[in-house]
């Protein structure tokens, strides 16, 4: 092998800059020429190739977002577009790509590896939804953001005596929601793997207002519904005052964290490894702190959810 490229796909998270410079410094140390792909499989179709040199990736290890860029595909999704990429591919004389993304990127992945081109996923979402690894790309970084809005919501929450009730996101997953909110103290967490009772969260900020508490703080993973629905049923069940904030997109930007930086650059260097080895139709994990690779065949046989024990112990600690 003596070329590759790397793309990002899906959303942006925090982290993917490192992955992409990981891949880059690790090629050339590998005596790869490596070629960066302009938004994703959009940019395969189009034939936007870029050529990464050492400089290319300078100074971008503790920027947010992606230097690539990102967008979505509905051409890439039809066979005709698909053969268009691998085609553009040929071209360029890309032996292995490295697809930096989610879940509908690696699905992507899979497709190209099934056309003869060796294709590594590496999983960068701050959703933390893939299957088969304990921790994506964005994800450190998205919990932490969550954690500083919330205590600045909290200050608030307290000054007025208020409840607040704060929609996170995670698409149809409630990892941030669970981590947010053992890390926050929140007094609820409502995620899409668990059901939820109102009548209980009722119960539940009635007992702490008879004890003296004055505020509380509720997260409900965009997965479950609308916060401000949530927020308004809240308020009439219990006649306090309710605010809601929909933290949205501010999640996916920011520098990233130190820890997404370690496993941003662990995971893309063991992308390169893969592709030397031989390997296709493969995905880099961690699992147990080892960074390690995983066919997508049994990774998607497999089904995501967030660890329970941490959900179960806040509501404990949230009596």
């Amino acid at each position: 092998m003596k070329r590759i490229a790397v793309l990002t796909s899906g959303g942006d998270s925090p982290g993917m800059n490192a992955a992409i410079r990981a891949v880059v410094r690790k090629g050339h140390h590998h005596g790869l020429e490596v070629l960066g792909v302009k938004r994703g499989y959009a940019g395969l179709i189009q034939g936007d190739f870029q050529p990464m040199n050492l400089g290319s990736v300078g100074d971008i290890i503790h920027r947010g977002g992606t230097i690539l860029h990102t967008a979505r595909s509905e051409e890439f999704k039809t066979a005709e577009g698909q053969s268009k990429a691998v085609e553009n591919l040929r071209k360029q004389r890309v032996e292995g790509l490295v697809v930096i993304g989610g879940d509908g990127s690696f699905r992507g992945a899979r497709q190209l590896a099934s056309k003869n081109l060796a294709t590594v996923g590496v999983p960068g979402t701050i959703d933390n939804d893939i299957p088969g690894t304990d921790f994506t790309i964005g994800f450190d970084t998205a919990i932490n953001t969550v954690i500083q809005c919330i205590d600045r919501i909290r200050d608030t929450a307290t000054s007025h005596e208020r409840t607040y009730v704060v929609e996170v996101m995670g698409r149809n997953a409630g990892d941030i929601a669970v981590w947010a909110g053992l890390a926050d103290g929140a007094e609820s967490i409502l995620i899409p793997e668990a059901e939820h009772n109102l009548d209980e969260i009722v119960e539940r900020l009635e007992r702490g207002n008879r004890r003296g508490k004055r505020h509380s703080i509720i997260i409900v993973a965009e997965g479950v519904g609308s916060g401000v629905e949530i927020g308004r049923r809240i308020k009439e069940k219990t006649g306090a005052e309710t605010r809601v904030t929909v933290l949205g997109h501010i999640q996916r930007g920011g520098s990233p964290t130190a820890s997404d930086r370690v496993l941003a650059s662990r995971m893309g260097a063991k992308a390169v490894d893969l592709l030397l080895e031989g390997m296709s139709d493969h995905m880099v994990v961690v699992q147990n702190n080892r960074v390690t690779g995983l066919a997508f065949q049994e990774a998607f046989a497999m089904k995501h959810k967030p660890d329970m024990s941490i959900y179960e112990l806040a509501g404990i600690l949230a009596i």
